[in-house]
């Protein structure tokens, strides 16, 4: 058994022996969280749209609990409002949580957040216009680019593999701009901008209205994986933009990063088995708002590296999987 299967049993044993006590502390006379804001990312992208579904979904379900999307910039502040207090659930990129957790880059202390679900992977996109200078990351020395917003998980991703070529700092950086996705296909269409990053679901309409619009080159990542892995741990994988996506004649590598589904760690546990319930009963219509062809499965649901998985999750697993 490898040690990350070994790590995941004893969490999962830890979970299951801290069940009652979580129960417990969390009776008080005051009855279980019913009402649940969710913090999703800004409208028009995939985590608006998943928290949507999942509220709709929940409230059909008649289980008794009420998802609240909330938009906001994504991953990072999202990660920040579950640990203030101010949501008691968020969507977040793996990497994005694993430095919560750990308490590094954007987080000054870890953050008490823990995981429900690992529901589906994020693909890196690197896009610039076809007929344009730019064919490698190395080329964009000195160029503007569309990083992500400020406090999205793009941004986290973006910041990295400009950092691993050399082009965070130094003498001739790129000059990162903090852009969403609308204001980053907008800025890339008019010129404004070298390159656009973006992290999300095969297709991303957004994107695949500019390369209907736009003859675009789609830059490969996977030769920045390994290091990647080495530096953050394995929250990054290789994938493959599909030939097909986008009008690509041919598969593109690039990097693979987590999305994660997180609450608080003091969320009682009732609310959290129940949602869970109605995620991997609806899980086909829910991905289907985000990226074509994923599927939720246990053993990929469970997979959320150093984020601890929450005491309800753990038994929601173990009671219906064993």
């Amino acid at each position: 058994m490898t040690s990350a299967g070994v790590t995941r049993r004893r969490v999962m044993g830890a979970g299951l022996g801290a069940c009652a006590a979580a129960l417990a502390g969390c009776s008080g006379g005051s009855g279980p969280v019913r009402r649940l804001r969710l913090a999703t990312g800004p409208e028009g992208g995939p985590y608006y749209a998943f928290g949507q579904a999942l509220a709709q979904a929940v409230a059909a379900s008649g289980r008794g609990i009420e998802i609240v999307p909330v938009s906001t910039a994504a991953s990072v502040d999202n990660l920040r409002k579950l640990d203030d207090g101010s949501v008691e659930l968020a969507l977040a990129m793996a990497d994005a949580a694993e430095d919560a957790v750990l308490g590094r880059e954007s987080f000054p202390r870890p953050a008490a957040v823990t995981a429900l679900a690992r529901v589906y992977v994020n693909y890196t996109h690197l896009l610039v216009p076809e007929g344009g200078p730019v064919r490698s990351v190395k080329d964009l020395a000195g160029r503007p680019v569309a990083s992500g917003a400020a406090g999205s998980g793009v941004q986290v991703v973006a910041e990295r593999v400009l950092r691993e070529a050399g082009l965070s700092g130094g003498p001739t950086p790129a000059r990162q701009r903090p852009l969403g996705l609308a204001a980053s296909v907008s800025a890339l269409r008019e010129g404004t901008v070298d390159a656009l990053f973006w992290s999300g679901g095969v297709p991303t309409p957004a994107l695949a209205g500019l390369a209907r619009e736009l003859p675009l080159r789609f830059l490969p990542l996977d030769g920045c994986v390994d290091a990647l892995r080495e530096r953050y741990a394995p929250v990054y994988t290789a994938v493959t933009l599909p030939a097909g996506a986008y009008g690509l004649a041919e598969p593109v590598g690039t990097i693979g990063v987590g999305n994660y589904l997180l609450a608080r760690a003091d969320l009682p546990q009732s609310p959290v088995r129940e949602l869970l319930q109605v995620v991997f009963e609806q899980w086909r219509d829910l991905l289907r708002e985000v990226t074509a062809g994923a599927r939720l499965e246990p053993r990929f649901a469970i997979s959320t590296g150093e984020v601890p998985l929450h005491p309800g999750a753990v038994a929601y697993y173990r009671s219906v999987y064993g």
